[in-house]
């Protein structure tokens, strides 16, 4: 047998109008979002069995450390969405693994990097036992493994993005079951609308589980009706349509009121850091932000600005100037890609 390597890429998202009603506990909903590079990367070296019990070595990059793990036998100490990618792939027995994790996003910070992480982790080992997966059946899998598996509370619409990209609306007509429809605009809105984003980290990693589990504690058994979820659905219609008409100043509008909408579903999501930086940015005229993923006390912030790029560069500088950091990007015209 010869050696092989496989890789795969799956981009992040910002801009996720609508998010809280792909859960569980909204049951139905519609999600607009963006989907962006900085993108998670894999790579598989893949080698003859050569009698080991621990047939797969685990190199999370980012934190500089190396695992070995038995497939047979995962043990979920250490990143546990990646042990439990890793258990259910069903790896060959003649087989062994060297897989590398390498995220350009900075953990926590609320693009959906853990989706990406394990879109293109299922995306890569699918290559070796069932044969490749469609773009939903990797993002169902994905969310699976975090809300089933390991039982966290998450939505489904950071894995549909990660396996899909671009610029989506997302249907969530019974959860987590959904229809992904890509929103096709010229090209010199895409151009205009990936110019003018502006993404900024407050560099304190967050668990959006843990989010989650507040909001749900907070609205009850009927979270489904409560108008605020109701509300977030009809913004992420509103976000689609905007987009539609290259509308971007109606965009920002839309994605200020998402925030509002975030402040009055928990006290806790937009934090006194991204209420900061949302002050900042107003002295330059930006048509709005919203708060990336479940919000909280970590996370990161998508500012829609007004088309001067010399005043978008001043307002990254005041905002630098507070601590806060500025994260390149651009918008994913692709999803996941498996070589």
């Amino acid at each position: 047998m010869k050696n092989r390597t496989i890789n795969a890429v799956a981009p992040t998202r910002i801009c996720d109008v609508g998010g809280w009603t792909d859960t569980h506990f909204a049951r139905y909903g519609s999600v607009f979002n963006i989907a962006i590079y900085p993108y998670v990367e894999i790579q598989i070296i893949q080698r003859e069995n050569s009698g080991s019990d621990k047939r797969v070595e685990v190199s999370v990059e980012n934190f500089g450390e190396l695992y070995s793990v038995d497939p047979d036998n995962v043990d979920y100490s250490a990143h546990p969405l990646i042990m439990a990618a890793i258990e259910v792939a069903g790896i060959p027995g003649d087989i062994e693994l060297t897989i590398n994790v390498f995220s350009y996003a900075p953990p926590g910070a609320s693009t959906g990097t853990s989706a990406a992480v394990s879109v293109a982790l299922i995306g890569a080992l699918s290559v070796l036992t069932r044969g490749r997966s469609t773009p939903y059946e990797t993002a169902m899998m994905a969310h699976s493994l975090e809300k089933e598996k390991l039982g966290l509370e998450c939505g489904v619409q950071d894995q549909l993005a990660s396996a899909f990209g671009g610029i989506n609306f997302i249907d969530i007509h019974d959860f987590p079951h959904s229809n992904v429809s890509s929103i096709q605009i010229p090209n010199s809105v895409w151009w205009e609308l990936e110019q003018r984003l502006v993404l900024i980290y407050i560099g304190n990693p967050h668990s959006s589980s843990e989010t989650h589990e507040k909001v749900i504690k907070e609205m009850g058994p009927y979270a489904h009706r409560d108008p605020r979820i109701q509300e977030l659905r009809e913004l992420a219609v509103k976000a689609k349509n905007a987009v539609y008409d290259g509308d971007l100043m109606l965009l920002g509008q839309i994605f200020d009121e998402n925030t509002a909408v975030q402040r009055a579903l928990h006290k806790d999501l937009v934090c006194d850091a991204f209420e900061e930086i949302i002050s900042i940015a107003s002295d330059f005229d930006i048509l709005g932000s919203k708060v990336n993923g479940a919000g909280g006390d970590g996370g990161s912030i998508a500012i829609l600005t007004n088309g001067d790029m010399a005043v978008k560069r001043k307002m990254i500088r005041a905002i630098q100037e507070k601590g806060y950091k500025y994260l390149p990007h651009y918008i994913a015209r692709q999803g996941l890609r498996v070589w």
